[in-house]
């Protein structure tokens, strides 16, 4: 559904996108992360034709969005940046407003949409007087007027309670599964990308660092957990043997091929007492920052 070939983007001197290729394929949910001014915002401006590349391909619905920008967006629905509303206006109003910069459509679409994203019975009432998560579900709901194929949303959840966050989180995955959406997801919430999405990348100073499947991610392994009577020594001895490559205050990391079953006979042999030792899962939010902290090098360069 959307396809990114050596993509770049400079804003004067200043490199935004550096040599981005990407693939989201049909009916997935597919995560994009980065911190700010990683490239994110610039990218999806390239793929809803808001922004000019500099140079690469950018395809999306299978076709070119620079050649054909109508027909790449026919079947898009978007939210990006900040939604603009008229805020004397009614809901139901906004979205009829909305369809003339798009395409005639029913009121009846305009009522299903409303249903779907639970703005029902509050569809006439002033936009002004909508808290924050009405806002976020009539931005959804303007994104679904055309009937999408597929959803691009940026920070959907931004600035939304736990309870709207798990609202939102609930309605794109009712979305996808009963509409069999394709969906591209950017937020910064980190736990809310895990629970979503099949697949993730990451972008980092304006290059991807990381494409991949949220399981490949999770189950890396992750910090080993560790307690002892004497936690610096048993740190020592375990460097001293090579079985660990790095420790923390909570725990280690052991040396590839190293089992938590070896490091436990090392130190009972050691004479330590050994309170617990156990494997922790990694989280996608341990992932990211690891990896925005050490990112890989760029082609070519040590």
């Amino acid at each position: 559904m959307i396809q990114l070939t050596h993509v770049v983007k400079k804003f004067g001197q200043r490199l935004a996108v550096n040599e981005l290729s990407l693939t989201v394929p049909r009916g997935e949910i597919f995560g994009l992360l980065g911190h700010n001014g990683a490239g994110k915002s610039t990218a999806i401006g390239m793929m809803l034709g808001q922004v000019w590349p500099s140079g690469g391909e950018v395809t999306v619905c299978g076709h070119d969005v620079a050649s054909h920008r109508a027909r790449a967006l026919a079947k898009v629905g978007a939210i990006f940046e900040t939604p603009a509303f008229y805020d004397y206006l009614s809901g139901w109003r906004n979205l009829e407003i909305l369809t003339h910069y798009s395409a005639p459509t029913s009121k009846a679409r305009i009522k299903e949409v409303v249903d779907w994203v639970g703005l029902s019975g509050r569809e006439h009432g002033r936009v002004k007087t909508y808290s924050h998560g009405m806002r976020a579900r009539l931005a959804l709901a303007q994104a679904l007027l055309p009937q999408p194929e597929l959803l691009i949303l940026d920070e959907p959840g931004e600035g939304l309670d736990p309870e709207g966050i798990h609202e939102m989180r609930q309605t794109i995955l009712r979305l996808h599964r009963e509409l069999n959406l394709t969906i591209l997801l950017s937020s910064h919430l980190l736990s809310e990308v895990e629970q979503t999405c099949k697949r993730i990348a990451v972008l980092h100073q304006g290059r991807k660092v990381f494409e991949g499947s949220v399981a490949e991610v999770k189950s890396a392994r992750g910090q080993v957990l560790l307690r002892t009577n004497d936690q610096a020594a048993a740190v020592k001895l375990l460097r001293e043997r090579g079985l660990i490559t790095n420790a923390s205050a909570t725990g280690i990391t052991p040396t590839d091929g190293k089992s938590t079953g070896e490091i436990a006979r090392v130190l009972f042999d050691a004479g330590f007492s050994v309170d617990g030792i156990w494997q922790q899962e990694q989280t996608l939010e341990d992932f990211y920052l690891n990896l925005v902290k050490n990112p890989p090098p760029l082609p070519g360069k040590n």
